[in-house]
């Protein structure tokens, strides 16, 4: 592909810097269980802020008994909220935009309305976190719609920075063979994060204390039934979990299972890529899979060796929305090539 800078590059460029904020801190704000800081939507105890005064925290208290004020389990939640709104605000103008030169051949008009209607879902799903006290099905869900909202504006910044260029038909044919890796691997890779997200909103990170055994054992008593009960009931406060500890090992264990098959799916595409001729330029995106995808490996290990730090465990998330981008721009360079050759879309 062909470096060709479309207007907009560079909007859409800092609205994925935005967007790669928000899910650290998205991150951050669950790991140090602030997920309810602010018991109510969009606002925080009633007020537009945080409640600070002492006045302020005794109206905050009067108007929410259940749920006393922890102003440093707040900030974290309404910081989140606050680059969040920006955030939207953003993709908003970027559908603006859009729309406005859509008369213009090179211009993506779709794709800017669809990263509209996911953020505003996500707004919902941001709202149903708090209202449903973190039921892990909706923590989950929305984990999956920021990874999804990157993964959109990517793309976009990939139709606005880059022009496809033809290949010989000989190119055409190993780059076709190697599409069915890329589905694979994007699939597999997209199950492991909303896997990640129900280790995650079910407390099972250190359900498996040790590593590579858990709970001393190879294969130890695990409860999939329990652990992946999809219907559990809506109501209760999910903070902390509610799930017994065999539940927890099966979500833990399917966890490192899907680990290992996304590390063997995304390795073999890795090397193929490397394995290219120099020619194809795609040596160096198949060293930069290989690199994420072995530092991410690395990440998911100390979380269990160290117990979990803080610093780690965001970091784990973040470098997972950076894999996905790896594994986004393959696809799109796989299928632009294939595109421009009249070989399927």
């Amino acid at each position: 592909m062909i470096r060709d800078r479309k207007p907009g590059f560079r909007f859409v460029a800092f609205a994925i810097g935005l967007c790669m904020v928000v899910i650290v801190l998205g991150a951050w704000t669950r790991l140090v269980d602030a997920g309810l800081g602010c018991p109510d939507w969009p606002g925080c105890y009633g007020f537009a802020g945080i409640p600070m005064s002492p006045e302020r925290i005794e109206r905050a208290e009067m108007r929410f008994p259940d749920a006393p004020v922890e102003v440093d389990k707040a900030w974290p939640e309404m910081v989140h909220r606050y680059f969040a709104g920006v955030l939207g605000l953003v993709i908003l103008a970027l559908a603006i935009l859009a729309w406005r030169r859509r008369e213009h051949e090179e211009q993506p008009v779709v794709l800017p309305f669809v990263l509209l209607g996911v953020v505003i879902l996500q707004a919902a799903f941001g709202a149903w976190t708090v209202t449903l006290k973190l039921w892990p099905q909706v923590v989950t869900a929305h984990l999956l719609g920021g990874f999804l909202t990157l993964s959109l504006l990517w793309l976009l910044l990939l139709r606005l920075g880059w022009r496809r260029q033809a290949v010989s038909g000989e190119q055409a044919m190993l780059l076709a063979r190697l599409r069915p890796w890329v589905v694979v691997g994007i699939v597999l890779l997209v199950a492991q994060i909303a896997l990640g997200g129900w280790v995650s909103s079910n407390y099972a990170a250190l359900a498996c204390p040790d590593f590579p055994t858990c709970q001393g054992q190879w294969w130890p008593q695990a409860d999939f039934a329990h652990g992946f009960n999809l219907l559990q009931e809506v109501g209760p406060n999910y903070l902390g979990g509610l799930m017994y500890s065999e539940g927890r090992i099966a979500i833990h264990l399917s966890h490192r299972l899907g680990a290992i098959a996304v590390a063997l799916v995304l390795g073999v595409i890795a090397w193929k890529l490397w394995r290219a001729p120099r020619s194809w330029q795609l040596a160096p995106l198949g060293i930069t899979l290989a690199a994420v995808l072995l530092l991410q490996l690395l990440l998911g290990i100390a979380n269990v060796v160290f117990s979990l730090p803080l610093l780690v465990a965001t970091a784990h998330n973040a470098i997972a929305a950076v894999l996905l981008l790896v594994m986004v721009t393959v696809n799109h360079r796989v299928r632009a090539e294939r595109t421009s050759t009249g070989i399927g879309a």
